[in-house]
């Protein structure tokens, strides 16, 4: 979805990767940021809370009228439909994001 927006391209891949996959950790309730992944990553966790915060944002905000191919593609069952999953209450996501 970040393809589409063009404010994400001045994000360096990498820290969008470990940013998405920082959310998707916290979404799914699966832990934080490991001592090991801040290692291979070279990224601590707070430096990609900003981040992680403005990924959280565009999945809960995002226009439902345009653009829809990626979103039909990563609704279907064979990408575990990861389109459908409810982005996280931006509240709830501030106070996990301080215990990480």
């Amino acid at each position: 979805m970040t393809l589409q927006e063009y404010d994400y391209a001045r994000e360096s891949p990498s820290k969008l990767a470990a940013s998405c996959l920082l959310l998707a950790l916290t979404m799914k309730n699966l832990g934080g940021w490991t001592p090991t992944l801040e290692y291979y990553s070279g990224y601590r966790s707070q430096d990609l809370h900003p981040l992680v915060k403005r990924l959280n944002f565009l999945l809960t905000y995002q226009p439902r009228d345009k653009l829809k191919a990626v979103r039909t593609k990563y609704s279907h069952r064979v990408f575990f439909e990861v389109a459908k999953v409810t982005p996280m209450d931006m509240l709830k996501l501030e106070e996990i994001l301080k215990t990480c």
